[in-house]
């Protein structure tokens, strides 16, 4: 499993001072925390996400899939088929950031109940 120096370190970057701004560096967008809630429970193809996600156009998530693959949170697996068939699943380093999801879902749940 790649830890997030040695990912931040192939596009030659470096990482932020802060570790929460090099969290957001890599999630921190609306459709990124969508797509990883969606491959949690497991590989989905590109349709099923698209589908699950909701509004989100294909070029957007192509490039958000893309980024989270370049970055290690995401594999990509093309079969030879014709058509094509493409599947993505959370690497082992996409999938360590469930405790900072679920933590998003506990307090999202907390935030309905006191302002429903």
């Amino acid at each position: 499993m790649e830890d997030i120096q040695t990912i931040a370190a192939k596009p030659s970057k470096e990482l932020p001072a802060c570790p929460v701004e090099t969290t957001l560096m890599l999630i921190g967008d609306k459709w990124k925390i969508l797509i990883l809630r969606d491959l949690l429970p497991g590989t989905k193809r590109f349709g099923e996400l698209k589908k699950s996600i909701g509004n989100v156009t294909q070029k957007v998530l192509t490039a958000q899939l893309r980024d989270m693959e370049d970055k290690g949170l995401v594999n990509r697996k093309v079969y030879a088929e014709v058509p094509p068939r493409v599947e993505y699943s959370l690497t082992d380093l996409g999938k360590s950031l469930k405790p900072v999801l679920d933590a998003m879902w506990d307090w999202g749940e907390n935030y309905k109940a006191q302002n429903s």
